[in-house]
């Protein structure tokens, strides 16, 4: 009688049960935890040894360290654009997941809905929950590639809306928005006077595709919370920073709910971070090419097998269809794990759209995938 309705009302992850499982059998490849393989680059880990030595083991400003802020505003100009105060319109902030914590609180009242793509990343409906919202899905499908269009979108809006969150890349799908999609929901968001949060924690991690910044399209950055940062891309996910861009007076609302919650992210991984941004690029682009091979052996070896599986072309997830097996996506992940020791995670566990599928993580070595490959056609070959 003591637990609040708001996390009553909330379901465990439905990833948290597989990992559990997994964690008492030996001999289980994981293409569960949506965690690069890679350690951080060198500069990044010597950055942070170096703070460490050197003192830097206080608060820094409830902001973050003006060095990084500075640096973050350069590199989203040069990458796509978009211009941000670093004074005034970037906060860091203990990963994206801290962010996202933030926004929503400093967005949402009781009863404001905010309308939510899936599958998405577990903890997007939970965060409108937890500060007083209503979360409204939108379903997206794998003949549209899992990209959401204004027209759906426009179709959940009702007088108590006032926000979209939106996350491309996706984690589960791999998706990446077109340009010309996210302009349509832009218009809408135009039209009906909404904010737009956009995770782009994956930006970088796209294959044969640009990655368009929401707040760089036209008329977009003061509409945009733009939720980024450094664990996925830089290989960071330990030093937990993240990083807020909007305007002055959202920025404001945001960095106030950080500053009573937080105080400040990490001084060592911030300076980590600003390393990451100055010196890291070639280990970036490194990961990425050693992601994308990945990512064409997994997609061809999943399709080969008989389960559909559509190009991802961003994160380092594949969503295959496993409807062919007859089991459903909770069984089919459950026996898989029991019986071949290959752990990936329902679809499920990312919005209702996404069973049937599962998300197979190739955040791992290229002998894992195909070792994982060799397991799941044996798998699939003896429940058909």
């Amino acid at each position: 009688m003591f637990i609040s309705q708001r996390v009553q009302s909330v379901p465990p992850s439905g990833i948290r049960r597989f990992f559990d499982i997994a964690a008492t059998m030996h001999d289980v490849i994981s293409l569960g935890i949506g965690e690069p393989d890679f350690i951080s680059p060198r500069s990044v880990r010597t950055a942070g040894i170096n703070s460490i030595e050197n003192g830097e083991t206080k608060y820094t400003s409830n902001s973050g360290t003006m060095e990084l802020r500075v640096a973050l505003a350069n590199h989203l100009v040069k990458l796509y654009g978009v211009k941000y105060d670093p004074a005034q319109e970037l906060l860091i902030t203990v990963g994206v997941s801290e962010a996202l914590h933030c926004a929503m609180l400093a967005l949402i009242d009781p009863g404001d809905e905010v309308i939510v793509p899936e599958p998405c990343f577990v903890a997007y409906k939970p965060s409108v929950v937890f500060a007083g919202g209503t979360p409204v899905v939108v379903a997206t499908r794998v003949e549209d590639n899992f990209q959401v269009t204004g027209e759906e979108i426009e179709r959940a809006i009702t007088p108590r809306t006032k926000a979209i969150l939106i996350g491309y890349p996706n984690n589960p799908t791999g998706a990446v928005m077109s340009r010309e999609h996210l302009l349509e929901v832009a218009r809408v968001a135009e039209k009906y006077n909404l904010i737009v949060l956009s995770d782009e924690i994956y930006d970088r991690l796209v294959y044969g595709v640009e990655h368009t910044c929401f707040a760089a399209l036209p008329g977009m950055c003061d509409r945009t919370i733009l939720l980024g940062g450094f664990s996925k891309d830089y290989a960071m996910t330990g030093w937990r920073v993240g990083y807020v861009g909007a305007n002055r007076e959202i920025l404001a609302a945001i960095a106030k709910v950080h500053q009573y919650i937080i105080m400040s992210a990490p001084t060592m991984g911030q300076s980590a971070a600003l390393h990451g941004l100055l010196h890291a690029e070639a280990d970036v682009q490194e990961m990425m090419r050693q992601y994308d091979q990945r990512r064409q052996v997994i997609v061809a070896g999943l399709n080969t097998i008989g389960l559909p599986t559509f190009e991802p072309r961003g994160a380092f997830y594949a969503f295959p269809d496993v409807r062919p097996t007859g089991l459903s996506s909770e069984d089919f992940c459950e026996r898989l794990l029991i019986e071949e020791h290959v752990a990936v995670i329902p679809g499920g566990a990312f919005g209702a759209c996404g069973g049937g599928f599962v998300r197979a993580c190739y955040a791992t070595s290229m002998a894992n995938i195909e070792e994982a490959l060799t397991r799941i056609e044996r798998f699939v070959n003896q429940v058909k």
